[in-house]
């Protein structure tokens, strides 16, 4: 009987007794219970989380389609503005093209109106020039000659135009 003088013996049957003890207290049933109430809220956490997940998964969606639209948009902005701007380079080109000719147009009439008028002038200048040489050219025949063959003549048709 030295197995009961062995203190491991006795600490070994003081432990089946404490087990027991607990067993008929019913602390497994309580330990189960608490596990089974924290693995219930563990379930509960994980069903948020995946449907938290899916919202998220849904939203990502969302705003993968909203991007797509939005390039999608963006590009038929730009090759609208691409064409706008490209209509209005080319009307702007044609405009040019017809100012610069009304101006060419409006500076040839200005340049031939000049000339004329350079021309008129110059008209003008040579009959006023002939008119005086004219009278220059008079004044010394009537000042050289007490009378001019010229004007003797044009006095006797005069004369005879009146009869």
């Amino acid at each position: 009987m030295d197995i009961l003088l062995d203190a491991h013996f006795w600490v070994g049957v003081a432990l089946v007794i404490f087990v027991l003890i607990l067993v008929r207290a019913g602390v497994p049933g309580l330990a189960a219970k608490a596990i089974d109430a924290r693995a219930d809220k563990l379930r509960a956490r994980l069903a948020e989380a995946e449907a938290l997940r899916e919202e998220a998964n849904q939203l990502l969606a969302q705003i993968r389609e909203q991007k797509a639209r939005s390039d999608k948009l963006a590009a038929e902005v730009l090759a609208n503005a691409k064409a706008e701007a490209e209509r209005l380079q080319v009307e702007a080109e044609k405009n040019l093209k017809e100012q610069i000719g009304r101006r060419g147009e409006l500076a040839e009439r200005r340049i031939a109106t000049a000339e004329a008028q350079a021309a008129a002038e110059v008209k003008a200048a040579a009959a006023d020039l002939a008119a005086q040489i004219a009278e220059d050219v008079l004044k010394q025949r009537l000042a050289g000659a007490k009378s001019d063959p010229l004007i003797d003549q044009a006095i006797g048709q005069i004369g005879s135009k009146l009869q």
